[in-house]
């Protein structure tokens, strides 16, 4: 298992290389000059098309407009609003949410053009299963523009398929089913393997009827579950209304200065918080991947740009709205730069000893001492006193060479039980100075959608318990369902495009 995971960890190195990222938002701002700010097409005459005004069931396609739009938001849409913007601004602090704005705001004009192009070049030899997406565009493209570019853009078509089959693979099943199973561990004590189970079999069924009925499920899933979170995040808003207008400015501040370690907040460099934002944006919109016309190729059209305009609502509506409700509710809670639940039970921190090697030489690695704890924070330590839950502290120790800062975490977990006492125990760091402890104790190494859930628990206790587990399984459901079928597609036209 170590062995696959090490392998999609370096393909996923080379896919979110920065250099990747800045090629892509250069492309966005481009495509949004271009077509002359065409954001405002897509808010306006976008919404007219998925009311249906423009629909005629003699167009070729399978699915409708709301139902290719509710497809394709049913894969961006996903655990990356809930944990992927947890996981910026943990590490890239508010900053991070500024930049996820301007990414969402010129992905609507990739979306748009990406779509644009799918619907050109998609396949509707059978009505019933109509298919395109970026492989067909480079397929009959590159042909379209010299017959001797056509072997080229088999071989590039190709590499997409692959990318498409890792993404599929990974943060398109892994990382919701992995959240999902932490979320149920951690609140409800769900062994990872049964939730994984569960929702094979949930997801299995859906994707078997194809197109058809994963548009259909689609279309009644997704309004569902982004109606339940903004509601839930309104009212985490609209409690703590007067802390909105300093927060915005907090943001914009943190977008353009190095932010700050306090906390369980590492802090690190301006450029940090740009690449976060940008990652998770990217990450949770898919604007440039290539992924979202394969749904939106099904869609019942015969005029290209239209389908276009519909998805440029998708980034809109993921990362402008959605990602900023999830936002908004972690940093008005404060979960981001939280104060540690765990205190030292004798009240002194453990000791830090240098490690050394088998000749008794000292190394670059340093070990924290087990330390016994007891809770501070009763309302944050619910549900996670048992053994195995993620623990970390926060040291100083010289330059970060990842946040550009001078703070790390030192992870580790609780051991023990409530009779006998708790036991932090934590891992090595590997760092040039000797760490100091800056806090008075451990915290909670809550994990993505874990971390938002008690970032609604902190507004009202139980409303992360409920709201953040139900709409999480909504939200992966729906995104395993969206890229399983973009998995297929680019399965089978890698193995046979001719025909696909």
């Amino acid at each position: 298992m170590d062995q696959i995971m090490n392998f999609f960890n370096a393909i996923n190195g080379v896919l979110w290389h920065d250099m990747v990222l800045y090629c892509l938002l250069a492309v966005g701002v481009l495509f949004t000059l271009w077509s002359g700010i065409g954001q405002y097409k897509a808010i306006t005459h976008g919404v007219a098309v998925i009311r249906g005004k423009y629909d005629r069931k003699d167009d070729p396609g399978a699915i409708n407009h709301f139902q290719a739009l509710s497809t394709a938001l049913s894969a961006t849409v996903g655990l990356g609003n809930i944990a992927g913007v947890a996981i910026a601004i943990s590490v890239g602090g508010p900053g991070a949410v500024f930049w996820m704005w301007v990414t969402g705001f010129v992905g609507m004009a990739l979306k748009m053009t990406e779509v644009t192009q799918a619907m050109l070049f998609r396949n509707t030899d059978d009505p019933d299963n109509p298919h395109g997406g970026a492989m067909w565009v480079c397929k009959k493209g590159f042909s379209k523009i010299h017959p001797a570019l056509a072997p080229l853009g088999a071989v590039v078509g190709g590499i997409f398929c692959l990318t498409l089959i890792v993404s599929c693979v990974t943060g398109g099943n892994m990382f919701q089913a992995w959240n999902v199973a932490d979320l149920g561990f951690t609140y409800f004590s769900i062994p990872q393997v049964v939730t994984g189970i569960v929702m094979a079999i949930a997801v299995g069924i859906v994707i078997i009827g194809g197109i058809k009925r994963i548009g259909d499920v689609a279309g009644k899933v997704v309004p569902f579950m982004c109606g339940l979170y903004i509601l839930a995040g309104l009212y985490v808003i609209l409690t703590n209304l007067g802390q909105v207008p300093s927060l915005f400015g907090l943001i914009f501040q943190e977008a353009f200065k190095p932010s700050q370690a306090a906390g369980a907040f590492l802090g690190g460099a301006a450029g940090f918080g740009f690449l976060k934002g940008m990652q998770r944006a990217l990450f949770s919109n898919e604007a440039g991947q290539g992924s979202a016309p394969i749904a939106h190729s099904a869609a019942k059209t015969d005029e290209p740009v239209r389908e276009g305009v519909v998805a440029g609502l998708e980034p809109f509506v993921d990362t402008i709205c959605v990602c900023t409700i999830t936002a908004l509710v972690i940093l008005l809670s404060g979960t981001w730069n939280r104060n540690p639940a765990l205190v030292w039970a004798d009240g002194q921190p453990p000791a830090i000893t240098q490690v050394v090697d088998a000749q008794g030489n000292p190394t670059a690695s340093w070990q924290v001492a087990p330390a016994q704890v007891k809770v501070r924070d009763a309302n944050e330590a619910s549900r996670q006193m048992k053994a195995g839950t993620n623990v970390f502290l926060v040291v100083k120790a010289g330059k970060n060479s990842v946040t550009g800062g001078d703070h790390f975490q030192v992870t580790g977990q609780l051991e023990g039980n409530e009779a006998a006492g708790w036991t932090a125990k934590f891992s090595p760091l590997d760092t040039e100075a000797k760490p100091e402890i800056t806090a008075d104790g451990a915290y909670f190494g809550f994990k993505g959608a874990t971390l938002t859930a008690k970032a609604y628990d902190r507004v009202l206790p139980g409303l992360g318990l409920w709201v953040v587990p139900a709409t999480a399984f909504l939200f992966a459901f729906s995104t395993m369902i969206s890229w399983s079928y973009y998995g297929s597609r680019g399965l089978c036209t890698s193995s046979a495009p001719s025909r696909s």
